[in-house]
């Protein structure tokens, strides 16, 4: 299986850590550590690719990596 690679914000708060992925709606966790935070961020993206994959009709889409 490939690895894919997202590239997340990471913000100190009050409260810890929080954490989003900007090409991904949604996805907000948070998290006391910062190590605890992007092992948050790194689920939410698992179950957020989940939920899109069970959506869309197979065969239909390509995901495909491309460098900039």
């Amino acid at each position: 299986m490939q690895t894919l690679r997202y590239r997340v914000v990471l913000r100190e708060t009050d409260e810890g850590f929080s954490v989003s992925c900007p090409v991904l709606p949604g996805c907000w966790p948070q998290g006391n550590t910062r190590e605890e935070a992007l092992e948050n961020i790194a689920e939410a993206i698992r179950e957020y690719l989940d939920a899109m994959a069970e959506l869309r009709p197979e065969g239909q889409v390509e995901e495909i990596e491309v460098a900039v």
